[in-house]
């Protein structure tokens, strides 16, 4: 499948020195998964970020994503069909992977509105009602959150024990993360929703 926007596995990976610990770090419209010991890193804006793991096996990941603003033009059907494109392809990997669907949990963060162009499409709120809903049909427990609010937040994931630190950035100096998000909002803004995900049960 080579879609525009297609998710795709994270490919930066670093030893953080604070926890000690290989991590690796999710960009917008990326996700990770993994059996091993690391922590999954992102900073969120009005993105939103799926934690997801298997509470027996410890096989986890992390996603990165939000919905298209398509400006009221069927808002409903593609760009929800983009989120659960986004959810399937964290959900069948973690499965792939050995992971079992009654014993994954799920945590979630971000949805902020944090950028003024996006803040007026209420676009953080939209990606956060989209991932509850996700969940709840996908009978997958949301055993934590942090969603909403006006500030970006870096959140810090341990798939192998299941805790999550999440830092409030009241402060953020530098471009990067509204960089990122409005280019990745702006690709997503071309893309065509096409092809399905292969599920695995």
């Amino acid at each position: 499948m080579n879609h525009a926007y297609d998710e795709h596995l994270a490919t930066n990976r670093y030893f953080d020195r604070h926890f000690e610990s290989d991590a690796a770090k999710i960009l917008p419209g990326e996700y990770y998964v993994t059996s091993q010991e690391i922590v999954l890193v992102t900073v969120l804006g009005s993105c939103v970020a799926a934690c997801i793991r298997d509470t027996d096996s410890g096989i986890g990941g992390m996603n990165h994503f939000m919905l298209p603003d398509e400006g009221g033009r069927e808002v409903v059907s593609s760009s929800a069909r983009y989120g659960t494109y986004a959810m399937e392809v964290l959900i069948n990997h973690l499965l792939k992977m050995g992971a079992r669907r009654n014993r994954l949990e799920a945590k979630v963060f971000g949805g902020g509105a944090v950028m003024e162009s996006l803040a007026s499409s209420n676009v953080g709120a939209r990606n956060a009602e989209f991932v509850l809903d996700y969940l709840k049909t996908e009978k997958i427990p949301v055993v934590a959150k942090d969603l909403l609010d006006s500030y970006p937040r870096k959140v810090y994931y341990f798939p192998a024990s299941g805790r999550v630190l999440v830092k409030k950035l009241h402060r953020v100096h530098n471009e990067t993360l509204f960089s990122r998000e409005r280019e990745y909002k702006a690709r997503l803004t071309t893309a065509k929703v096409e092809g399905d995900v292969e599920l695995f049960i």
